[in-house]
């Protein structure tokens, strides 16, 4: 088993040194929380799934030119990215009304939005990532003006994009969090780009027909059949792997 530095582990994935300057090996695993944290179990496979599923829309995304952290994928639990600063803000990008959004203003789940909506709030597991105004961002130095313009416009390109490729396949993007990063191109310039992962981990996703929930709701909500969920969503997308979530044991970690 190889061995490698680790350098950062968060809820669902661990971040290990890169075989080269500038990069990252990002593991997938198989833990599921909910709630900051609050509710904690094991799906297992998930890390499986959400690879694949992260790595085949991160690639689309970077086809209509939104710049990523991705690189490629390593094998069935690894990738390559890029090393960014993370910006410490989610930006989430609400369709319709569903969680936080349903029940701050007492509105019907389910209800579309007349366009989509944009919050943030701040990455903190300690303070339960509050929800913030672009004045606090600002405020407080974790993002430039010029960084949330940029931000947003991307934010706004990607939900264009995913939903109508969720809608190709019979899924509606209800909502989604992102994260971005800044990093140095080649001609030395500070770029923001998307990090993190897209996947039923941090999308909404219901069936376009039924409204099923496809997504961590499932384990939020203590609805049962979650891989089954994230597993109708890679096959949806075209990405089951062939022998199913199989699993690969991530490599151990030198301090």
């Amino acid at each position: 088993m190889a061995r490698r530095r680790k350098l950062y582990e968060g809820k669902a994935k661990i971040l290990y040194e890169g075989p080269e300057p500038g990069t990252l090996i990002q593991y997938f695993k198989d833990d599921a929380t909910a709630f900051n944290n609050k509710k904690q179990g094991i799906i297992t496979g998930k890390g499986v799934l959400n690879n694949r599923i992260s790595e085949y829309l991160m690639v689309r995304l970077a086809e209509i030119g939104v710049p990523t952290h991705f690189i490629r994928r390593v094998n069935m639990r690894e990738q390559l990215v890029r090393a960014v600063e993370i910006i410490p803000i989610e930006v989430v990008v609400r369709n319709v009304a569903a969680g936080s959004l349903a029940k701050r203003f007492g509105l019907e789940e389910g209800m579309q939005l007349p366009r989509a909506i944009i919050e943030y709030y701040y990455k903190s597991d300690e303070l339960d990532d509050p929800m913030i105004s672009e004045e606090h961002i600002t405020a407080f130095g974790w993002a430039h003006p010029q960084d949330m313009d940029d931000m947003v416009a991307l934010s706004l390109r990607v939900n264009d994009f995913l939903v109508g490729l969720f809608l190709g396949v019979g899924l509606r993007l209800v909502d989604f969090k992102l994260e971005f990063g800044r990093y140095y191109n080649d001609d030395d310039e500070m770029q923001i780009v998307l990090a993190d992962e897209i996947s039923p981990d941090n999308c909404r996703l219901w069936d376009s027909k039924t409204n099923e929930k496809m997504d961590k709701d499932r384990f939020r909500r203590d609805l049962g059949g979650v891989k089954e969920a994230y597993q109708e969503v890679a096959r949806r997308l075209g990405v089951l792997p062939e022998a199913g979530p199989m699993d690969i044991k991530g490599p151990q970690a030198i301090q």
